[in-house]
């Protein structure tokens, strides 16, 4: 099996959500967003493990942004996957494959995902150290920069590389946040129960679903700009994902049932055949 429609499993296997868009990408985007989506996941699920200390979440964070800012067409990266496949505490696969991932994206565009991917590792190593200790909106903002308004960033630059879509750079960062925010909304119980909150001090739900809907005023502007075509297709899935659930958190459900996911991702593929 060749890498990409190996990428491709894994992809699904992490997220179905995610890998709807990505599988209907034209080809060289569709690589170039799947390089991306699971180097990100892999270094999110090293944050987000609960069998690792923190320290070692610092460690393993820190290696990984190294090997990536050091990498001269990948030729370092299987001493990084053999040293994750030797992690005491076994990293899922899409983990300990990042260095395929990263490989994966086209040669001409491979630098911009290895940036974005190590500066997010650094980044992540940062909040790890702290706790992810949230104290104030500053916080809250550098924190979902870190793991989203970057992700914006990365994504306008992969839209650009491919065909010349251009975007406004400070609605993408609100397109990442807001889509963060409405996460950090969803998890906040999963997120208590290992000792962290991302909510500011004095914050209650209120608070933050108005930050969610202050950076997804961003996120529609951003959608609302963008040409029909790939990167529309794309985006316009978790952005409208990411408002259905703020509304159905706004009315006291856990999150957006099952369902009502599947529906809304059926009405936004059928569209676009």
């Amino acid at each position: 099996m060749d890498l990409v429609a190996d990428a491709l499993i894994v992809l699904k296997e992490t997220s179905r959500t995610f890998y709807i868009p990505i599988h209907r990408l034209p080809s060289g985007l569709q690589e170039a967003v799947t390089s991306a989506y699971l180097c990100m996941r892999a270094i999110d699920e090293i944050e987000d493990s609960p069998d690792l200390s923190n320290d070692r979440k610092v460690l393993l964070l820190q290696e990984i942004s190294y090997s990536l800012q050091a990498a001269i067409d990948g030729d370092n990266f299987e001493r990084l996957s053999g040293l994750l496949k030797t992690e005491p505490d076994p990293l899922p696969e899409v983990s300990v494959r990042i260095g395929e991932w990263a490989k994966l994206a086209p040669a001409s565009i491979r630098a911009r995902v290895w940036d974005a991917t190590a500066a997010m590792s650094d980044r992540m190593a940062y909040w790890a150290a702290r706790n992810w200790q949230v104290n104030t909106e500053g916080d809250l903002n550098c924190y979902t920069f870190s793991v989203a308004g970057a992700v914006g960033l990365l994504l306008s630059d992969l839209w650009a590389w491919y065909d010349g879509t251009q975007t406004h750079r400070a609605n993408a960062i609100g397109f990442g946040r807001g889509l963060q925010a409405v996460n950090i909304l969803r998890n906040y119980k999963d997120d208590l129960q290992r000792g962290v909150t991302f909510f500011p001090n004095g914050w209650a739900a209120e608070q933050m679903q108005n930050y969610a809907r202050n950076n997804l005023i961003l996120a529609d502007a951003y959608i609302a700009a963008l040409p029909s075509g790939p990167a529309l297709d794309f985006c316009q899935i978790p952005w409208r994902l990411a408002h259905a659930t703020l509304d159905a958190l706004a009315e006291g459900h856990e999150k957006l049932s099952r369902s009502a996911v599947v529906a809304l991702v059926e009405e936004l593929t059928s569209s676009n055949r």
